[in-house]
């Protein structure tokens, strides 16, 4: 089972006292993103694209701890960057356990067999090792040879230690169904718990713009691949059965993007994970004061191929919720293949796209030549 059953208790009984309360929004995971860096380039990734200077940036960890505290999500998704590269990271780790919150450590695995003793088994930590496909595919990907064999020695270490272990895929238009089917097959193999699955999002200043999957193509290439899978119920998957339907073009959600919000260098990015369209000081002014209706499929350009995992698990977790059957007959019959699919959302009114990620670099510039400069300043008694 790719979610255990204290994990899928412990979040139905959160999503289920938010709704008894009638609160609208609130928080499903945090992204927690204690630092930019990484050790590799991926083609894909708009991430890493900042000056050294916000590169060399860390969240400490009395912020991240005080950050999962002022929101308050069950699940903290620790990302980067590379988060094994933070000095910090075993104990942001064990702190976020301490408050029995459960945590996906997302990891490219080049450090991860090194780092391994630095952490314990527990049912609250999840290793999330980046594999997007078998050898040939992953390392493309990453841009880099040989990274594909190291991440599968790493799976296997965590592994023989007591580790729970999930990979997380990211699938883009070049994609080949029976291979992408092979590769779950493989994991499977090897021992892996569960598996995250998502359509790559066109972050503006990825390096390859060439390769980000539009919605029909999404839906169909889910289609195909849940059809060498047995409706996908030949894998374990560590997403709602909702969200793979909806993958698959059977499902007309629209995103919940506080649903899923993102601390890191900056601030609390606004909208999303995905976006970095403006930063809050504190979460309360994220969920309180952003125009959540400026965004989505639909509303906003950016946002129109948009299907990631990020953006609508939360939509598909609080269907499941809500109607509980839906999500079971789906488990029972598997992810539907053919037939119609649910009708798209139109474009007709969304707003033109806005490109102020450069400003937003040249403020966090400013403010940390202004510190360092306050910092050298001597003082007079």
């Amino acid at each position: 089972m790719a979610i255990p059953l204290l994990q899928k208790a412990r979040i139905g009984a959160y999503v289920a006292r938010q709704h008894l309360v009638g609160r609208r929004r609130y928080p499903l995971v945090l992204m927690l993103e204690p630092l930019f860096r990484c050790n590799l380039a991926c083609a894909g990734c708009g991430k890493i694209d900042y000056p050294d200077e916000i590169l060399n940036q860390r969240l400490p960890l009395d912020e991240c701890l005080a950050a999962v505290d002022e929101c308050g999500a069950p699940v903290v998704s620790i990302a980067g960057g590379e988060p094994l590269l933070h000095k910090e990271i075993e104990a942001i780790v064990a702190g976020i356990v301490a408050r029995r919150r459960f945590v996906y450590l997302c990891t490219n695995a080049l450090l991860m067999q090194k780092r391994l003793d630095l952490f314990r088994p527990s049912p609250y930590f999840v290793w999330s090792v980046h594999l997007d496909g078998d050898r040939e595919m992953h390392d493309r990907s990453v841009c880099e040879e040989g990274v594909h064999a190291r991440a599968v020695a790493a799976i296997r270490a965590a592994k023989a230690r007591g580790f729970r272990v999930n990979i997380n895929c990211t699938l883009f238009d070049d994609a080949e169904p029976e291979r992408v089917a092979r590769f779950f097959d493989a994991v499977r193999e090897i021992g892996v718990d569960g598996i995250t699955v998502s359509p790559g999002y066109a972050y503006e200043r990825a390096p390859d713009q060439a390769h980000f999957l539009a919605r029909a193509r999404t839906k169909q290439l889910f289609r195909d691949v849940f059809r060498r899978g047995n409706r996908a119920r030949a894998w374990s998957f560590s997403q709602s059965s909702l969200f793979l339907d909806f993958l698959a073009g059977n499902r007309d959600y629209r995103c919940t993007p506080w649903g899923n919000p993102t601390r890191n260098v900056f601030g609390w990015q606004r909208p999303c994970y995905l976006l970095g369209e403006g930063y809050a000081k504190s979460f309360r002014e994220l969920m309180e004061e952003t125009d959540w209706d400026a965004y989505g499929t639909g509303n906003y350009e950016k946002c129109a191929n948009c299907m990631v995992h990020s953006g609508y698990e939360a939509t598909a977790v609080q269907d499941a919720v809500r109607h509980p059957w839906r999500a079971l007959a789906v488990g029972v019959r598997g992810v539907r293949i053919d037939g119609p699919m649910a009708p798209e959302i139109p474009l007709s009114h969304q707003r033109p796209a806005q490109f102020v990620f450069s400003r937003h670099v040249e403020h966090k510039l400013v403010e940390i030549r202004t510190g360092k400069a306050s910092a050298q300043t001597p003082t007079t008694a």
